[in-house]
């Protein structure tokens, strides 16, 4: 029999403490007293009014086992019944050893663990790679899961008015959760999935390790803020070929308004409606976070896609499209029949 790769269970948590753009502007000036940051610059350029908060105990793998409980639950499932885990963030406890392994232990499961690293697509080339196994009979269950503690990074304390500019991307991002199952069976689930990269682009934005970590007891890993060239990356994005997007529809007789939802990665509500506008992705089709939510990393086409789950406007055999852009630069796709 023909295996093929299904998604079944989606899941995300996002911490219940919050801070409002507004919010995050006055604590900035009662610790900067010294220089004239400008108001509204952060909600003007990234359209982001809050973002969440992990608590100051959690680290990544906390995230990332808060969302992986809750797939297994809502399946019916034990951490027992997985396969393979694999672990699929920006943000991680340690440099060694894999996040996997520490998510594993704190939902105790005892399978073969590893971690996938490439930015914002990281869950996305995830899928791409547990599709390879399942597909090929290497693994019937396999669990992706994503913690994302980018806050951590947050710049308190700036030097000059023109250095907040520089970090202001750092002021965009969100403390998030989310995992995602996927299952071998008989109909096929992921459709289709094509990757493309910049890399030449890569010193468009760069988050640097300050602090990961000294102290692997410490409450939290310690990374540098991130810095974004708006312009650079965007040109970085220009430079990827737009058939990586187009071309797995067209191969499947589809066009975005055949999809009941399609989750694009956010890192600013401009970019978000600038690049749709570039590969014809309809506004009404694309499932939006980056307001409320911030910039969730690896974890926002997880998050938007259980958010369309939940609420319904995805249901069993809808189409849907998790459209990936990430600082490197790299670009992909994966169709899914949920």
């Amino acid at each position: 029999m023909t295996l093929h790769t299904r998604l079944t269970g989606v899941a995300a948590h996002l911490p219940e403490i919050t801070l409002s753009t507004a919010e995050l502007e006055e604590r900035l000036a009662e610790r900067n007293p010294a220089l004239d940051l400008p108001r509204g610059l952060i909600h003007d350029h990234s359209g982001v009014r809050r973002r969440h908060i992990a608590p100051p105990h959690e680290k990544p793998s906390d995230l990332a086992a808060h969302a992986a409980r809750r797939v297994l639950e809502e399946g019916g499932l034990e951490a027992a019944d997985l396969d393979l885990l694999i672990y699929a963030g920006v943000s991680s406890d340690a440099v060694e050893p894999a996040t996997g392994h520490i998510v594993a232990a704190k939902i105790g499961a005892g399978c073969p663990v590893f971690d996938i690293r490439n930015a914002c697509n990281s869950v996305l080339n995830a899928i791409q790679v547990a599709d390879a196994l399942i597909s090929g009979g290497r693994h019937r269950r396999v669990l992706i899961c994503c913690g994302e503690l980018p806050t951590a990074g947050t710049p308190w304390t700036l030097s000059s008015a023109e250095e907040y500019v520089t970090v202001a991307a750092s002021y965009t991002v969100s403390d998030a959760g989310a995992a995602v199952l996927l299952e071998a069976g008989a109909e096929p689930g992921v459709l289709a999935h094509r990757f493309s990269a910049h890399s030449a682009g890569w010193p468009a934005a760069v988050s640097a390790v300050d602090n990961l970590t000294s102290d692997p007891w410490a409450d939290r890993p310690t990374i540098g803020p991130l810095t974004v060239d708006s312009a650079q990356l965007v040109r970085g994005f220009e430079n990827i070929d737009y058939a990586v997007f187009h071309k797995p529809l067209a191969d499947l007789g589809l066009t975005w308004d055949d999809f009941a939802a399609i989750c694009v990665h956010q890192a600013s509500l401009a970019t978000l409606w600038w690049f749709c506008d570039q590969v014809r992705i309809p506004q009404g089709k694309v499932v939006v976070t980056i307001a409320q939510h911030g910039n969730l990393v690896a974890s926002t086409l997880l998050v938007q896609l259980a958010r369309a789950v939940s609420s319904g406007r995805v249901r069993r055999g809808d189409l849907v499209a998790l459209v990936g852009l990430a600082s490197g630069a790299s670009a992909g796709i994966v169709v899914v029949r949920w």
